[in-house]
């Protein structure tokens, strides 16, 4: 705390207006401290930092009156997970889970134009990894734990954190605390920080709220190609890397069928009338009459909206050859697919075995792949989200949505409990880097969503 607490206010001190107001709650700052310290924890696969982050967390909740045995940290490999119980008032109303990942996509210095593993601002950002994917979420739900519990905020049920150590890589402690855990299985629905959230123009003007409702099913595939090799001397047409770049050149040009549900079309419908212009005109379109192949074609040109509009397939890791002076004797290739609910994976691979028109390549699916269902919206819910979302842009509108990526969420669906990703932040969608180079957050809107989990969770458990 001594350490931290100056460079805290250092921070601070240096916030552009907007945040003024509010810089200075004790809310605000411990919130920032929170998160400047768990981003500067550089919890990557590989590195067995998931333990000392939750260590941390720990200790803050410890200090605020939470109990030693209402704090659970569970090893995994070289990560944990960790669940932390806010007793309720005793009532019989099952309890709710708030859901978060401590784990973080590597990001090497080298390639930043700023220390990924360093919280560091200008006028506009808080830069580093984790400053959207989720250690904002991490840092939001833990402030607001401590935050009502100095309040002395009694819910009508038990609430529980339930922090994830492995989300970007195997999902092991995602599984264990969705499928292991009788504390957990009992419970009514989850929210998940890790998604959703505002979607903002250039101009800063809000377009919608978006909460995520569905997400689709991640999958990978090995793709191989074996040959008996030979010398480099004498090369052959039969080439294992020629014959696999060709194959994976036929995903790349393969575009799966445009599908939708009601889900996506109100999206698009919202989206379209908010955002105006080219794009816009093509999410009203798409919305009227999904059909409309032009309209799908813009939208598959902008990443944003790409997989809301389609099963989605791309090649991300490659592995050949075994020396520089010998013909490869095999070829393997990662594709990533990210599959649009009701389509299962057995038919996603037999396309892609038509796509690649090679008999000879082996396919392998990797892991076990989730396909979960869509969580139907609750009347509760929503007004609580609208009360959170309203206190800063009253006009916008709220929607469900699918998500294009991969969150715990899916396992506790599947597990049964109904799970909706409502992050706190309002941003402009390109500006999103998670998992990318220089990822960044708006300071404005760390600043905008400190009370959002607060107004949300009173709203909920309130007696």
């Amino acid at each position: 705390m001594i350490k931290i607490l100056p460079l805290v206010i250092l921070l601070l001190a240096s916030l552009p207006a907007l945040a003024a107001g509010i810089k200075d709650s004790p809310h605000a700052i411990k919130t920032l401290e929170i998160y400047k310290t768990i981003i500067e924890i550089p919890t990557v696969a590989g590195r067995g930092k998931v333990p000392q982050m939750a260590t941390y967390l720990a200790n803050e909740f410890r200090k605020v009156g939470f109990k030693d045995e209402d704090i659970q940290i569970i090893p995994k490999g070289e990560t944990v997970g960790m669940i932390v119980r806010y007793q309720g008032d005793g009532s019989v109303k099952r309890p709710i889970l708030l859901l978060g990942h401590m784990d973080v996509v590597e990001a090497l210095d080298k390639d930043w134009e700023r220390p990924p593993f360093k919280l560091i601002q200008d006028d506009n950002y808080f830069y580093g990894r984790g400053t959207i994917d989720n250690k904002l979420g991490i840092t939001m739900l833990s402030s607001t734990f401590i935050r009502l519990k100095k309040e002395g905020f009694v819910p009508n049920r038990d609430i529980f954190l339930v922090f994830s150590g492995d989300e970007e890589t195997g999902m092991l402690t995602t599984k264990m605390l969705a499928n292991e855990r009788p504390e957990l299985a009992n419970a009514e629905y989850a929210l998940n920080s890790d998604a959703g959230g505002g979607d903002l123009d250039k101009t800063g003007k809000a377009i919608a709220y978006l909460v995520q409702a569905a997400e689709k099913t991640y999958v990978s595939f090995e793709l191989t190609l074996r040959n008996k090799g030979g010398h480099s001397s004498r090369p052959r047409t039969d080439n294992a890397i020629y014959e696999l770049s060709t194959a994976l050149l036929n995903v790349r040009d393969y575009h799966f069928p445009v599908m939708w549900s009601d889900m996506t079309r109100e999206f698009f419908k919202v989206s379209g009338t908010q955002l105006g212009g080219e794009l816009g005109e093509a999410m009203t379109a798409f919305a009227i009459d999904p059909t409309n192949k032009k309209a799908s074609d813009r939208l598959e040109t902008e990443s944003s909206y790409v997989g809301t509009t389609r099963t989605t397939c791309v090649t991300t890791m490659l592995t050949a050859g075994h020396a520089e002076n010998a013909l490869p004797q095999s070829a393997t290739a990662t594709v990533n697919c990210r599959i649009f609910p009701g389509v299962s994976v057995e038919n996603v691979k037999q396309t892609l075995q038509t796509v690649v028109n090679n008999n000879a390549i082996e396919f392998v699916t990797l892991d076990s792949p989730v396909e979960s269902p869509i969580s139907e919206l609750r009347t509760d819910v929503m007004a609580a989200i609208k009360k959170s979302v309203h206190a800063r842009y009253p006009n916008v509108q709220i929607i469900a949505y699918m998500e294009s990526g991969g969150t715990d969420g899916m396992h506790f669906r599947k597990a049964g409990i109904p799970t909706w990703a409502l992050s706190s932040v309002f941003m402009d969608p390109d500006e999103m880097f998670a998992h990318g180079l220089n990822e960044r957050l708006p300071i404005k809107a760390f600043y905008e969503g400190l009370d959002h989990w607060t107004i949300i969770l009173k709203e909920l458990t309130g007696n």
